[in-house]
């Protein structure tokens, strides 16, 4: 549950309820209701347990699941007037706190974690609660809350099928009930029935026009028929792995198998759809959803266990009046449905209804699943394009209409350019042991970090492969913010504060600090005329490369900020750091100052091309769990510190014993170069492109590479195709190829 917000909970007698707090320092409270309406704590032994916040309150925060909450009581009959929590944690627990509850009637519980907004100087971000519930004896997995009000609520009982009709624009909610259970979908435009046309959902035909196995939410959303025709839009996914080029199980395949007579979704698909004069198939080409296959390297179809959970959901949109079908299927004897048959559970919603486009994002795999959502730019970014990726769960923009990412990226190198880059993720790393955690944690020595600066580090398995790379700014003795790009590292930071005894706390802060980035020749000259700092703190013209300052929007009464000398250009540049609530503020100062000066939007292709001409590394590119930063090329972040951290005496060895090593290659031809493609010497591989970018200053293809440290050819080629039967010429240079010697980011 998202700090500052609340979740609903149905509990039933018998059920324990559990909640913990992750992180520490961050409150819980709880409001009981027993069917009739009425608060009830003492049903969850919380007679004595002092009073907490206000319901009313709580709900007109308007934190995540408040809306929802409100909306859920109020379809109960519910008053959350005068209704009062009980504190279950209080505000200054330790990390790992938690309280156990066993409900002695059946209950509706609202967990919430209250907390004030963060101004981006501080650093006391309301955080995550992990909520659980243990279901009594016997006891099933409750269906998720209704995402709104329900027009059709259907019960798909395990191994059957049921055929029903949508109007236009409604939604559709298909529901895995216990988990790891399949559910083929159908879908016929119920006009071209009533006129004897049969037009159904092709797979071949989505495949081939989505250019993807199966669509998500975002650009490339929709199920099409064989006219080209889309019928449905998937919306909301919270799973992410399903299927669309097989078809629903078949009574051949069991029979195939030994099984004769076994029940199946295609025979099922018949009988529900008969009323409705579609002629039976053998077998019926479906959306085969939560059904885990894969076409492996040797062009095999392979199958596993569904990636399904209890209460995973896949939310679509009828773009036409529909006659649907949904099964649940019957196999049960391989691992398809995890060799036992469950229900699915599909809702319908009304066309009025709103819904944001999301697929899940799971911080780890046990983690609970959280919908892509928008940084607090975006309702300023979402009026300069509709180009939008998810990026590590959020929406952000790939390019701009009208401009493109040529436009965007000259602009960055000639004038200035401003960049949405909320999706990184922050944590705030305070307590006494604060800078002894970093201390044993990253590559950097934090022992010499001074407060106001900013330094980029690594941070490494014992192993010497890297969990991920980081700036780590110091806001006091104690103080620390660390800037990343995985969620991960601050779970393991937490872990490794447990593991050594220390007194330090490892709050997210990424919902309460959302970012852009003015990078470029001309980026002081613009942010001058917006950013106000006290005689304390150095000025915008005196920030030195990787320092920051506590400013304010406009003046000393402005909206506070965080301003930082930092970027991912090779640019001058500036990061602003501010609340979402002030989001819209800054876009709108920013713009105003730098438009007369040619300032543009940048996304993330623009972007992408600016960051390899810098030799800027990228994760899951250039480095991953299985390079160390000396293979990274980014070395330089490994400091010669006398105390151990994680990694040391892996990275010393490595250093002593390089196998491989960055470096840049120049492409002697105009084909496209990617992530993976091998480097080839005769017919020995002999490293392989991380980055590659098309780059319109130095007018050719420029590639980051590892290569083997034996390699003493210059001339190499980048094998296309099987990596023998097309090479392009491709020659080993010094990185950065642009600004080697950074003057320009240190200008």
């Amino acid at each position: 549950m998202p700090g500052g917000g609340c979740a609903f909970v149905a509990l039933k007698a018998g059920d324990c309820l559990s909640v913990t707090d992750p992180e520490g320092l961050q409150a819980a409270h709880l409001f009981a209701f027993d069917l009739a309406g009425r608060s009830a704590p003492a049903a969850l032994g919380l007679s004595d347990a002092a009073e907490g916040v206000a319901l009313e309150d709580l709900i007109a925060g308007g934190g995540e699941g408040t809306r929802e909450a409100a909306r859920l009581l109020a379809a109960r009959g519910i008053d959350a007037a005068g209704a009062s929590g009980r504190i279950l944690l209080c505000a200054d627990a330790a990390p790992g706190a938690a309280v156990a509850l066993a409900a002695m009637t059946d209950l509706l519980a609202i967990v919430a974690a209250p907390g004030a907004d963060m101004e981006p100087g501080c650093q006391d971000p309301p955080t995550d609660l992990a909520i659980g519930v243990s279901r009594a004896a016997g006891g099933r997995p409750d269906l998720p809350p209704p995402l709104a009000e329900v027009k059709l609520d259907l019960r798909i009982p395990a191994a059957q099928a049921r055929a029903y009709r949508v109007k236009k624009g409604d939604y559709i909610q298909i529901i895995d009930v216990e988990g790891r259970q399949c559910a083929d979908f159908l879908a016929f435009d119920a006009a071209a029935l009533d006129r004897g046309e049969e037009f159904g959902l092709d797979a071949t035909t989505t495949r081939t026009l989505m250019g993807a196995a199966f669509p998500g939410p975002g650009l490339h959303s929709k199920y099409y028929d064989a006219r080209q025709i889309a019928l449905v839009e998937v919306v909301q996914d919270t799973v992410g792995r399903h299927d669309t080029f097989a078809l629903a199980c078949t009574a051949k395949y069991y029979e195939d198998m030994g099984y004769p007579g076994h029940a199946n979704c295609s025979d099922n698909f018949n009988a529900a759809l008969k009323p409705y004069a579609i002629a039976g198939r053998n077998g019926w080409p479906a959306i085969n959803f939560f059904y885990n296959t894969a076409i492996s390297g040797s062009n095999a179809l392979t199958m596993d266990e569904p990636w399904s959970r209890s209460g995973d959901y896949v939310l679509l949109q009828a773009l036409t009046d529909l006659v649907c079908a949904t099964s649940s299927c019957a196999d049960d004897i391989d691992p398809a449905n995890g060799w036992e048959p469950t229900d699915i559970h599909v809702r319908v919603y009304d066309s009025a209804e709103a819904f944001s486009k999301g697929t899940a994002f799971r911080m780890s795999p046990e983690a609970a699943p959280r919908l892509t959502r928008e940084s607090a730019f975006h309702p300023r970014t979402s009026a300069l394009t509709r180009d939008f990726v998810e990026y590590r769960g959020f929406w952000l923009p790939r390019c701009f209409s009208g401009e493109g990412p040529i436009a965007e990226y000259w602009a960055c190198r000639e004038r200035a350019a401003v960049m949405d880059l909320s999706a990184l993720r922050k944590f705030e790393v305070i307590g006494p042991d604060a800078e002894l955690l970093l201390q044993r944690t990253v590559t950097r020595d934090m022992r010499k970090l001074a407060v106001g600066q900013v330094v980029y580090t690594a941070l490494c398995y014992a192993h010497g492969g890297m969990i991920d790379d980081a700036t780590v700014f110091r806001l006091g003795s104690a103080n620390f913010r660390l800037v990343c790009g995985e969620e991960f590292t601050g779970a393991w930071l937490r872990a490794r504060a447990a593991e050594w005894g220390l007194k330090v706390w490892v709050k997210s802060s990424t919902d309460q600090l959302h970012n852009i980035a003015v990078q470029g020749p001309l980026s002081c000259d613009i942010l001058e005329e917006v950013i106000w700092t006290a005689p304390v703190q150095p000025a915008l013209g005196e920030l030195k490369w990787f320092r920051f300052a506590v400013a304010r929007l406009g003046g000393p009464l402005g909206a506070a900020l965080v301003v930082s000398r930092t970027g991912y250009t090779g640019e001058r540049g500036y990061e602003i750091w501010c609340h979402p609530k002030d989001a819209p503020a800054v876009w709108d100062a920013v713009w105003a100052a730098g438009a007369p000066k040619g300032l543009k939007p940048l996304g993330l292709d623009a972007l992408d091309t600016l960051r390899v001409e810098a030799g800027l590394v990228f994760a899951g590119f250039d480095f991953c769990d299985q390079t160390d930063p000396f293979e990274a090329g980014i070395g330089f972040a490994v400091a010669e510190k006398d105390e151990d951290f994680i990694g040391r005496a892996a990275l010393a060895r490595r250093k002593a014993n390089p196998a491989r090593r960055m470096v840049g290659l120049v492409v002697h031809s105009n084909e496209v170069v990617g992530h993976g493609d091998p480097i080839m010497v005769g017919r020995a591989q002999v490293g392989v492109v991380t980055s590659a970018a098309k780059s319109p200053l130095l007018k050719q293809t420029i590639a980051l590479a590892r290569m083997d440290i034996a390699l003493t050819e210059s001339e190499v080629e980048i094998g296309k195709l099987d990596g023998h039967r097309k090479r392009l010429p491709a020659e080993v240079v010094p990185f950065p190829h642009f600004d080697p010697k950074k003057t320009r980011v240190r200008a």
